[in-house]
């Protein structure tokens, strides 16, 4: 039988999220030093891991893997994330952040509730003595969370490489996995924070199955408040007059990777209902009465 999580782990790791997230942005706000907002968060996933599996020291399994995925998603983003503001310089986010204390309050708040809330699967588990044994679950769980892993690693370093080529400088990231989705990386953190979820249910029971929130609030939190809109809206804005563009967001699913010969010919309720082409992510897109194509040759439409 599986014991009732014990509620102390989730007061421990709320405090120390709490914590965590509050030193950097003391960090943030007195040294207007914004390149650590992204290591913040994907570190503080690290330590709760580890954290609620040292603290209950059943050594299970299911809770070794499941905290080494975290760990090892955790580490390769933070450490990604970190290296590349440290090139770029000064993260775009915070341009209207940085003297306004009341956003930055909110957003540094907004990242310790998801860090918090997504790590909910993993910190029950880890609470637990473990669950059954071995399910179907844990390898579904598992795959969902290599795919996704992989995605999502792979789509951060061509975007890398294709930004860091001179040739490429004021384009958009078409090649490899952009060529079948807007933003694959979105795409591939989705599917391994499910799929951590999957793998933690052989261990729920009864109201545990509400960290399901977890991966809900993680893909809410990126279809429409801090993900994709933002990328959307910059992107509809530096590039939303070349006729190349607009055929390429035209034919280019927004999340789940797919040919554009399959995605650009799917009517459009089609796109909104089951692939997620929202409205919102169009809203900045210049009207189509007059286009400029990358030869700045008129087209009209």
């Amino acid at each position: 039988m599986v014991k009732v999580i014990d509620s102390h782990y989730l007061t421990i790791t709320a405090i120390f999220t709490v914590v965590y997230q509050f030193i950097f942005f003391v960090i943030t706000a007195l040294f207007k030093f914004d390149q650590v907002t992204d290591f913040a968060g994907s570190t503080n996933f690290v330590i709760l891991a580890v954290l609620t599996l040292v603290l209950k020291g059943t050594w299970h399994f299911r809770q070794v893997v499941l905290t080494s995925l975290v760990v090892v998603w955790g580490l390769r983003l933070g450490m990604f994330l970190l290296m590349r503001i440290l090139k770029w310089g000064e993260d775009r986010r915070f341009d209207e952040m940085r003297e306004n204390m009341g956003k930055l309050v909110v957003f540094w708040t907004l990242q310790a509730v998801w860090v918090w809330t997504v790590s909910l699967p993993v910190t029950l588990v880890n609470a637990s003595n473990g669950g059954r044994l071995f399910q179907p679950a844990d390898v579904i769980g598992w795959t969902m969370f290599v795919a996704g892993f992989l995605v999502e690693a792979i789509a951060d370093q061509q975007k890398l490489l294709f930004k860091n080529r001179q040739e490429n400088k004021g384009r958009w990231c078409d090649v490899g996995l952009w060529k079948f989705s807007r933003h694959p990386n979105y795409f591939g953190e989705m599917l391994l924070w499910w799929g951590i979820y999957v793998a933690s249910l052989p261990v729920l029971k009864g109201a545990e199955y509400l960290v399901i929130v977890g991966p809900i609030f993680l893909t809410l939190l990126l279809f429409f408040v801090s993900g994709i809109p933002l990328l959307e809206e910059s992107a509809d804005k530096k590039y939303g007059n070349l006729g190349a563009y607009r055929h390429y967001k035209k034919t280019t699913s927004p999340l789940i990777l797919l040919p554009r010969g399959v995605y650009g010919y799917l009517p459009r309720w089609c796109k909104t209902v089951f692939l997620f082409e929202f409205p919102l992510y169009s809203k900045n897109l210049p009207q189509e009465t007059t286009v400029w194509d990358r030869g700045n040759s008129k087209k009209k439409h």
